[in-house]
């Protein structure tokens, strides 16, 4: 009976000892965009890395209505981390402009992404050739909360022109541009990295065309919003007649400055330590540079810093 006792003891220790040795690991949720936009395939793509490379961390991508909300998410702390773009990042600690009912945020930025562009398409052959003719048209604008709004409302600001002066449809980007290829809008517009997957579906079966903005335009625009970068969109990507000169912003992952810097620090270095199993799972991690983390126009978290300066 001793034995048996003896041997119960031992198995029982066995267990405990075991229990307190594994650990659960901390489930982030990271927040993204609408589906056949950039951000939701970026979020998955991290999300596996995180999985694969993060000791003690795994990580789910959650749709969002995008750029515009996810500050929102972080802050509240619906998601533990969140792409958004340099420009938002800035408002939203400062508290200003979409997040003024919020107020001043407490946000830290992991790392830089993938630029998003701001796509602005009509069907070939419409009449539709410059911002200024969208006066009275139809225009797919991306979903309510997305960062495609605030950046289109300032470029229709370049022509004197306002939101109240177009029809807007709040469409994620698929459906927006779905409904352009139907001819149930007259123009669509998506702030997305490129090749977006809305467009690339669009143009499958119907010829598109940018909305051309004037050399004169994009200066102006790139004079009163620093933050902002001409990009040029290769005619081959949607198989357009010209080039895309258009506008875009520098992505970036944020957190609350609150995460504590192990678990940011693992964070980053799965990222941009597999830099390579990235771009091969997304072609938008291509466009990534990580110097232009040092750049970012929010501070660094203090792990996201660490190694960034290691």
């Amino acid at each position: 009976m001793k034995s048996i006792l003896n041997g119960l003891r031992v198995a029982t220790l066995g267990v405990a000892a075991l229990a307190a040795t594994s650990t659960v690991a901390e489930e982030l949720r990271i927040g993204t965009a609408s589906q056949g936009g950039a951000f939701y395939p970026v979020g998955q793509a991290i999300s596996t890395l995180v999985n694969e490379h993060a000791e003690g961390l795994t990580m789910v991508p959650v749709v969002t209505q995008g750029s515009v909300q996810n500050p929102r998410l972080v802050n509240s702390g619906e998601v533990d981390i969140a792409i958004t773009n340099n420009n938002l990042a800035v408002l939203a600690n400062k508290g200003v402009g979409p997040y003024k009912k919020a107020g001043p945020m407490n946000l830290r930025a992991i790392g830089s992404l993938h630029f998003s562009v701001l796509h602005m398409m009509t069907l070939d052959g419409s009449g539709i050739n410059s911002i200024a003719d969208l006066k009275g048209k139809r225009v797919a604008v991306g979903p309510a909360g997305g960062g495609t709004i605030p950046f289109l409302t300032q470029v229709l600001d370049l022509q004197g022109l306002t939101m109240d002066d177009i029809t807007p449809s709040f469409l994620s980007y698929s459906d927006g541009f779905s409904q352009l290829a139907d001819g149930n809008v007259d123009a669509a517009f998506a702030l997305s990295g490129y090749p977006a997957g809305a467009v690339m579906q669009a143009q499958t079966n119907t010829k598109l065309k940018y909305i051309p903005m004037s050399d004169a335009d994009i200066e102006a625009a790139l004079a009163k919003y620093p933050n902002y970068n001409k990009v040029i969109i290769p005619a081959d990507v949607y198989n357009t007649d010209t080039d895309g000169a258009l506008l875009g912003v520098n992505n970036m992952l944020i957190v609350d400055a609150s995460m504590s810097d192990e678990t940011a620090m693992k964070i980053t270095a799965a990222i941009y330590d597999n830099l390579d199993a990235f771009r091969a799972e997304n072609a938008h991690a291509r466009q990534i540079d990580p110097q232009r983390s040092l750049e970012l126009k929010i501070p660094l978290h203090p792990g996201a810093a660490a190694y960034f300066t290691k």
